[in-house]
Protein backbone atom coordinates (compact mmCIF):
# COMPACT_ATOMS: atom_id res chain seq x y z
CA UNK A 1 0.00 0.00 0.00
CA UNK A 2 1.52 3.64 -1.15
CA UNK A 3 0.88 6.91 0.50
CA UNK A 4 -2.35 8.38 -1.31
CA UNK A 5 0.20 10.91 -3.17
CA UNK A 6 2.17 8.62 -4.29
CA UNK A 7 -1.28 6.39 -5.41
CA UNK A 8 -2.28 9.24 -7.01
CA UNK A 9 0.62 10.35 -9.26
CA UNK A 10 1.05 6.19 -10.41
CA UNK A 11 -3.34 6.09 -11.34
CA UNK A 12 -2.27 9.35 -13.24
CA UNK A 13 0.31 8.31 -15.01
CA UNK A 14 -1.92 5.31 -15.59
CA UNK A 15 -4.89 6.80 -17.31
CA UNK A 16 -2.05 9.03 -19.59
CA UNK A 17 -0.69 5.89 -20.58
CA UNK A 18 -3.89 4.13 -21.19
CA UNK A 19 -5.28 7.22 -23.96
CA UNK A 20 -5.54 6.17 -26.96
CA UNK A 21 -2.33 7.27 -29.43
CA UNK A 22 0.30 6.41 -26.47
CA UNK A 23 3.36 4.67 -27.70
CA UNK A 24 4.57 2.35 -26.06
CA UNK A 25 2.58 3.06 -22.63
CA UNK A 26 4.35 5.63 -22.25
CA UNK A 27 2.83 9.03 -21.68
CA UNK A 28 4.19 12.34 -23.71
CA UNK A 29 5.40 15.10 -21.87
CA UNK A 30 3.34 17.33 -23.63
CA UNK A 31 0.05 15.06 -22.56
CA UNK A 32 0.95 16.28 -18.77
CA UNK A 33 -0.76 19.26 -17.18
CA UNK A 34 1.00 20.42 -13.71
CA UNK A 35 -2.15 21.99 -12.68
CA UNK A 36 -3.35 18.29 -12.71
CA UNK A 37 -1.08 17.68 -9.78
CA UNK A 38 -2.77 19.94 -7.97
CA UNK A 39 -1.43 20.71 -4.13
CA UNK A 40 1.59 17.61 -5.07
CA UNK A 41 2.73 20.14 -7.45
CA UNK A 42 5.76 21.38 -5.15
CA UNK A 43 6.59 17.90 -3.92
CA UNK A 44 7.12 17.54 -8.03
CA UNK A 45 9.91 17.43 -9.91
CA UNK A 46 10.84 16.58 -13.60
CA UNK A 47 14.14 15.21 -14.44
CA UNK A 48 15.95 14.69 -18.01
CA UNK A 49 18.06 11.59 -19.03
CA UNK A 50 21.50 12.53 -20.91
CA UNK A 51 23.76 10.13 -21.69
CA UNK A 52 24.15 8.03 -18.19
CA UNK A 53 23.12 11.10 -15.80
CA UNK A 54 19.55 12.22 -14.90
CA UNK A 55 19.42 15.73 -14.68
CA UNK A 56 16.95 18.00 -12.77
CA UNK A 57 14.83 20.25 -15.27
CA UNK A 58 12.25 21.18 -12.98
CA UNK A 59 11.85 20.94 -9.21
CA UNK A 60 9.14 22.41 -6.63
CA UNK A 61 9.82 24.55 -4.21
CA UNK A 62 9.53 22.09 -1.04
CA UNK A 63 11.78 19.92 -3.06
CA UNK A 64 14.35 22.51 -2.63
CA UNK A 65 13.46 23.87 0.73
CA UNK A 66 14.02 20.44 1.90
CA UNK A 67 17.51 19.92 0.03
CA UNK A 68 18.20 23.93 1.02
CA UNK A 69 18.87 24.68 -2.34
CA UNK A 70 18.11 25.59 -5.93
CA UNK A 71 18.13 22.26 -7.46
CA UNK A 72 17.26 22.98 -11.38
CA UNK A 73 20.34 21.11 -13.63
CA UNK A 74 21.77 19.14 -10.56
CA UNK A 75 22.20 15.60 -11.02
CA UNK A 76 19.78 13.57 -9.61
CA UNK A 77 21.78 11.26 -8.14
CA UNK A 78 23.08 14.26 -6.05
CA UNK A 79 20.41 14.06 -3.74
CA UNK A 80 21.40 11.10 -2.61
CA UNK A 81 24.38 9.66 0.17
CA UNK A 82 26.95 8.39 -1.85
CA UNK A 83 26.02 4.95 -0.92
CA UNK A 84 22.24 5.31 -2.39
CA UNK A 85 23.17 6.82 -5.75
CA UNK A 86 23.84 3.29 -7.87
CA UNK A 87 20.09 2.33 -6.43
CA UNK A 88 18.55 5.52 -7.57
CA UNK A 89 20.52 5.65 -10.65
CA UNK A 90 19.46 2.15 -11.31
CA UNK A 91 15.66 2.86 -10.67
CA UNK A 92 15.39 5.46 -12.89
CA UNK A 93 17.18 3.59 -15.79
CA UNK A 94 15.09 0.55 -15.00
CA UNK A 95 11.16 3.00 -15.25
CA UNK A 96 12.88 4.21 -18.30
CA UNK A 97 13.59 0.59 -19.84
CA UNK A 98 10.30 -1.11 -18.08
CA UNK A 99 8.17 2.01 -19.20
CA UNK A 100 6.95 1.60 -15.93
CA UNK A 101 6.67 4.03 -12.72
CA UNK A 102 9.07 2.73 -10.12
CA UNK A 103 8.66 4.03 -6.01
CA UNK A 104 12.06 4.30 -4.29
CA UNK A 105 11.88 4.04 -0.45
CA UNK A 106 13.91 6.30 1.47
CA UNK A 107 14.80 8.29 4.95
CA UNK A 108 16.51 11.77 5.63
CA UNK A 109 18.10 13.37 8.27
CA UNK A 110 19.02 11.97 11.74
CA UNK A 111 15.73 10.71 12.83
CA UNK A 112 15.37 8.65 9.98
CA UNK A 113 11.97 10.64 8.25
CA UNK A 114 10.44 8.29 5.43
CA UNK A 115 9.71 9.29 2.01
CA UNK A 116 8.15 7.27 -1.01
CA UNK A 117 9.89 8.77 -3.69
CA UNK A 118 7.99 8.39 -7.12
CA UNK A 119 9.75 7.99 -10.52
CA UNK A 120 7.42 7.68 -13.58
CA UNK A 121 8.52 7.74 -17.16
CA UNK A 122 7.60 10.33 -19.62
CA UNK A 123 8.57 10.78 -23.86
CA UNK A 124 9.79 13.69 -24.25
CA UNK A 125 8.89 15.84 -27.95
CA UNK A 126 11.93 14.06 -29.68
CA UNK A 127 9.95 10.40 -28.80
CA UNK A 128 11.89 9.13 -26.57
CA UNK A 129 11.86 7.66 -23.01
CA UNK A 130 13.94 10.34 -21.26
CA UNK A 131 12.08 12.13 -18.74
CA UNK A 132 11.10 11.07 -15.41
CA UNK A 133 8.16 12.87 -13.40
CA UNK A 134 9.23 12.55 -9.60
CA UNK A 135 6.96 13.19 -6.51
CA UNK A 136 8.11 13.17 -2.79
CA UNK A 137 5.43 11.81 -0.40
CA UNK A 138 6.47 12.41 2.92
CA UNK A 139 5.37 9.32 5.48
CA UNK A 140 6.59 11.07 8.33
CA UNK A 141 6.93 14.52 9.48
CA UNK A 142 10.31 16.34 8.42
CA UNK A 143 11.83 17.65 10.95
CA UNK A 144 16.02 18.46 10.02
CA UNK A 145 17.72 21.04 11.76
CA UNK A 146 20.07 23.86 9.87
CA UNK A 147 22.99 21.46 10.28
CA UNK A 148 21.50 18.05 9.03
CA UNK A 149 22.28 16.31 6.10
CA UNK A 150 19.81 16.72 3.13
CA UNK A 151 20.67 13.85 1.13
CA UNK A 152 18.33 10.80 0.95
CA UNK A 153 18.91 7.39 2.22
CA UNK A 154 17.47 4.95 -0.55
CA UNK A 155 15.89 1.80 0.85
CA UNK A 156 14.80 -0.10 -1.18
CA UNK A 157 13.02 0.34 -4.61
CA UNK A 158 10.07 -1.14 -6.41
CA UNK A 159 9.08 -1.29 -9.85
CA UNK A 160 4.82 -0.93 -10.26
CA UNK A 161 3.00 -2.51 -13.07
CA UNK A 162 -0.41 -1.93 -14.14
CA UNK A 163 -2.44 -5.58 -14.10
CA UNK A 164 -3.89 -5.21 -17.41
CA UNK A 165 -0.10 -4.09 -19.28
CA UNK A 166 1.88 -7.19 -19.60
CA UNK A 167 5.83 -6.10 -19.08
CA UNK A 168 7.61 -4.97 -22.21
CA UNK A 169 9.22 -7.37 -24.54
CA UNK A 170 11.63 -7.68 -27.72
CA UNK A 171 10.33 -9.38 -30.37
CA UNK A 172 12.56 -10.44 -33.59
CA UNK A 173 12.41 -12.26 -37.28
CA UNK A 174 14.81 -12.99 -39.13
CA UNK A 175 16.97 -10.30 -37.21
CA UNK A 176 14.65 -7.90 -37.75
CA UNK A 177 12.60 -6.49 -34.32
CA UNK A 178 9.19 -5.87 -34.92
CA UNK A 179 7.84 -5.54 -31.31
Amino acid sequence: MFHPDTQFLIDHWTSLAARRGTRGGVPDRADLKPDALGLRLPRSFMAERKGAEVRLRLVGGWIESLHGAPLASETLASLWRVESRAMIQAAAQRAMDEAAPMVVNATVGAAGSSLEITLAPMRSASGRIDRILGLYAPLSSLTLTRDESRQLTGRFARTVRSVSRPPLSLAAVDGRRVA
